[in-house]
């Protein structure tokens, strides 16, 4: 909660410094307007727009471009400290400030977005890596090994809780049920996970095999909120279902 009002501050006072600062470089350089081409000061201002859209606040970069266009019209366009631009070279610089500070938040937000990506599947394979050490190793117990893939699966799926059912369940208890390629059906017809999320009002089934032997399944429990996993996330859960089930099979593991 704590984390939660500081970003909500940081953003806040992000937005009030990009629309405020064009307005202290613009009445800053209105006295040299004479002096100072129009083109230098849009030059300026794109700086500080760019400089806004960069702190990854989607929107800081649209308002500082927004109050770029209407203080550069207000002090240094004619007719001066009017919101009017007789000039068409300044009604397009006008036009452009907010055409770049629209594009490069934009931007900013796709690469931010993108690199997010990119570490979020560092962070899956890292667990399928540990994953499979830990199977290579075969030190852990079945229990200890359980749980640690259980705990990869929350953490992956971003689920409230994932337990290990050794039964295997019969098939017929009309839970939804998610295959080894990361798809997710319920009474024989396919859910749409992207659009709707995994169900609320059931625990989603994940069963463990290896070699066509059913070892158990994981019961995942997102009941608290609805989450969205993507086919990524939940072929990494499968994957690691899938090891856990190899594991199982060692007759070492099963004795």
């Amino acid at each position: 909660m704590r984390a939660e009002s500081f970003l909500q501050t940081r953003r806040t006072w992000v937005g009030a410094v990009a629309a405020v600062l064009p307005l202290v470089v613009c009445a800053a350089l209105a006295p040299f307007r004479e002096s100072v081409a129009n083109t230098d000061v849009a030059l300026a201002l794109v700086l500080l727009i760019v400089a806004a859209a960069s702190t990854g606040v989607r929107w800081a970069g649209v308002v500082a471009a927004a109050s770029s266009a209407v203080w550069f019209d207000f002090f240094l366009t004619r007719p001066y400290h009017q919101l009017t631009i007789a000039n068409r070279e300044d009604v397009e610089t006008a036009v452009l400030l907010v055409t770049v500070g629209v594009a490069v938040s934009e931007i900013a937000h796709w690469g931010r977005r993108q690199q997010a990506r990119a570490s979020r599947q560092e962070g899956y394979l890292s667990g399928v890596v540990r994953t499979s050490a830990a199977v290579a190793a075969g030190r852990e117990s079945p229990d200890s090994l359980t749980s640690h893939v259980a705990h990869q699966i929350t953490d992956v799926l971003r689920i409230d809780d994932c337990r290990f059912d050794p039964s295997g369940g019969n098939g017929g208890d009309g839970m939804a049920t998610m295959d080894g390629d990361g798809h997710v059906t319920r009474h024989g017809r396919p859910l749409d996970v992207d659009r709707y999320g995994l169900p609320t009002d059931a625990e989603t089934s994940l069963v463990v095999r290896s070699g066509g032997v059913v070892h158990g399944r994981f019961l995942l429990v997102a009941a608290t909120e609805v989450v969205h996993p993507t086919l990524e996330q939940r072929q990494v859960a499968a994957t690691l279902a899938s090891q856990l089930g190899a594991a199982l099979s060692r007759p070492s593991t099963q004795s």
